[in-house]
């Protein structure tokens, strides 16, 4: 048997998550968001990620929330999803990642065990080792989600090259959401092809995209993806666009101006789409009606 890893690429939107007034999922509406990013571009969606407010629900609500997404098959055959499924929980995060490839999901995007910052890369190795033993099904793949600058854990090449050795058919690469040009190169340089690396930067896509990457998982797409889907294609057919990444990245700048991203995010896509503008859950805040379009009118310069 071949098990191995069905490489993922391409546009990957890191999906905002509809809420209602109570602030419980509005499982209704996930289908119609996923429906509109299909539609400009993306080639799916991570679930429960960092602008999904993955951290802010229970498993009960994540296997809600995960169900609610299957429907988007039945129009878009190939349209990829991804579930974030890590904890600070061992436990937890092998029970959610188990629940996501069961339910059909194409692969996980696992976040480390962010809540103890100061543990050693041997720990990681050894806390990962048990996620992909007990939940990866072969052939299947697992994202490590690089974001230090919010689990408060960095790693090194190394580190990235153990999993890999070790877990060929199962560990794939990661997301990295470092915003470190230098190691997006690094990357490149040790594994070229053989690592699965979307970048989570917008300002690097096309850098990523350079050496060797797969793609992108991006809070921006959920706006944005029409763009991003226009420097992939172009890229693939060998002409880089350098245009349209001039004005990705200068959009980025902006919206880093109003982060936490879910706020901002559930302003302006109401503004531009027939969602509604969704809450966001505690102890995010949503941004004022004038801050959203602030927000609209410095982003509408660029185009």
């Amino acid at each position: 048997m071949n098990n191995a890893i069905d490489q993922p690429h391409g546009i990957i939107a890191a999906a905002l998550t509809p809420l209602k007034p109570d602030f419980t999922p509005d499982l209704d509406a996930i289908p119609g968001l996923l429906h509109y990013l299909a539609e400009r571009g993306c080639h799916g969606s991570l679930i429960l990620g960092t602008t999904g407010e993955g951290p802010s629900f229970s498993s009960s609500e994540r296997q809600a929330i995960y169900q609610s997404t299957l429907t988007i098959r039945q129009a878009f055959p190939d349209f990829k999803l991804f579930a974030g499924t890590g904890t600070p929980s061992q436990e937890e995060t092998i029970s959610l990642t188990r629940l996501a490839f069961d339910l059909g999901f194409d692969g996980v995007v696992v976040l480390p065990p962010y809540y103890f910052r100061k543990v050693s890369e041997e720990g990681l190795i050894a806390w990962f080792s048990q996620v992909i033993q007990r939940a990866v099904p072969d052939g299947r793949p697992l994202l490590y989600y690089h974001f230090p600058s919010i689990t408060g854990i960095d790693i090194s090449i190394d580190f990235l090259s153990r999993l890999k050795q070790t877990f060929p058919d199962r560990f794939a690469g990661l997301k990295d959401s470092s915003g470190n040009p230098d190691f997006s190169d690094q990357l490149g340089e040790r594994f070229g092809q053989d690592l699965v690396v979307f970048t989570g930067n917008d300002r690097l896509f096309s850098r990523c995209l350079e050496n060797h990457g797969s793609g992108c998982i991006t809070a921006m797409s959920n706006l944005y993806s029409p763009m991003l889907r226009q420097i992939w294609d172009a890229f693939q057919h060998g002409h880089p666009d350098l245009q349209t990444q001039g004005k990705v990245s200068s959009l980025r700048t902006i919206l880093e101006r109003y982060t936490p991203f879910p706020p901002i995010l559930k302003g302006l896509i109401s503004l531009h789409s027939p969602f509604p503008t969704w809450p966001v859950r505690p102890p995010l805040l949503p941004s004022s009606s004038n801050t959203v379009r602030q927000a609209s009118y410095e982003l509408a310069e660029i185009g």
